[in-house]
């Protein structure tokens, strides 16, 4: 039996709320189309030849959210739910169905998803697309499923422009809410020691551990299924959590146990409305050393005040 496709076309600029309570709707996630910027990305990495034709010819005045729907589930009850929160949120909306077979909509994300160069050593490429690298960066192949992280988005960008300046051969490194494992295996890759992953989803940890065994760093990598810290032991001198601000405000209480002398713990998922909260919570134990910014989400690097 085929599940359905829901088609949400919003203003660009109202994308991430209309994701989030698309989101709501699905345990298994969902994927975005989102071409605002996309003139202004092609001009930074055009030289690689990585974005088609078709994709720059689309209207960047607005994005679709789809959502996929198992038989199980209820498609109406899903799309009732759906249009009365975009009502209560004042979003424009226009919704479409289709029926869609399991394996299409596995695969139907892919064709959005190339290699991506972040910061300036690094190179996120699905495995599916074994491209040249002309700039000779450290690569890290990726097959992130649909539910997780794919390195497109800023906040995950913001991390690993951060890793870069942060890790140090040797070093040992936490991700808490580690998603596909992205940041874990970055930090590995540019020298890491060990790296710890953990996540309160277990689908979640086993994708990360599948993608550290992909980058033949799986050895060094532990994946743990927990909330934030409370399965973790030991310290690490780098930290990465790239969460959302509430859940950033709670990891602040006690992340500190977790941090050897002098450790760096970056933050992001922070949308900059609330940064400032980030940045009250942070006053007491901890000192900011490194603030990046990008379309409004931002990214701090701190350290404990002790060690400052």
């Amino acid at each position: 039996m085929d599940w359905t496709e829901v088609k949400i076309t919003v203003p660009a600029d109202q994308v991430d709320t209309a994701g989030d309570i698309a989101q709501m709707t699905v345990p298994y996630g969902i994927y975005i189309e989102d071409y605002s910027h996309l003139r202004e990305e092609v001009e930074e990495i055009a030289h690689m030849d990585l974005i088609d034709e078709e994709l720059l010819k689309k209207d960047r005045s607005k994005a679709v959210v789809h959502v996929y729907i198992s038989p199980e589930d209820n498609p109406a009850e899903a799309i009732a739910f759906l249009k009365e929160r975009y009502a209560a949120a004042g979003i424009r909306y226009e919704i479409e169905t289709f029926p869609c077979a399991q394996e299409d909509w596995i695969n139907n994300w892919k064709k959005y998803f190339h290699p991506i160069p972040v910061g300036k050593k690094l190179l996120i490429r699905p495995d599916w697309e074994k491209t040249v690298n002309p700039e000779g960066r450290v690569v890290l192949d990726l097959e992130p499923g649909i539910a997780f992280g794919t390195g497109t988005h800023e906040t995950t960008r913001l991390c690993m422009e951060f890793l870069e300046e942060f890790v140090r051969p040797g070093c040992s490194m936490l991700d808490v809410g580690c998603g596909s494992g992205i940041l874990s295996v970055a930090g590995l890759l540019l020298g890491a020691k060990r790296a710890v992953g953990v996540d309160i989803d277990p689908l979640a940890v086993k994708t990360a551990v599948q993608n550290a065994e992909r980058n033949r760093v799986g050895d060094r990598f532990t994946g743990i299924c927990g909330s934030l810290t409370e399965q973790v032991s030991g310290t690490f001198e780098v930290l990465t959590a790239n969460i959302v601000a509430d859940v950033i405000l709670e990891l602040l209480k006690d992340v500190g146990n977790f941090m050897t002398p002098g450790a760096v713990l970056i933050l992001s998922g922070i949308i900059d409305e609330r940064e400032q909260d980030v940045q009250n919570g942070l006053k007491k134990s901890f000192a900011v050393v490194g603030r990046k910014e990008e379309k409004g989400w931002v990214a701090l690097a701190v350290r404990q005040k002790r060690e400052a």
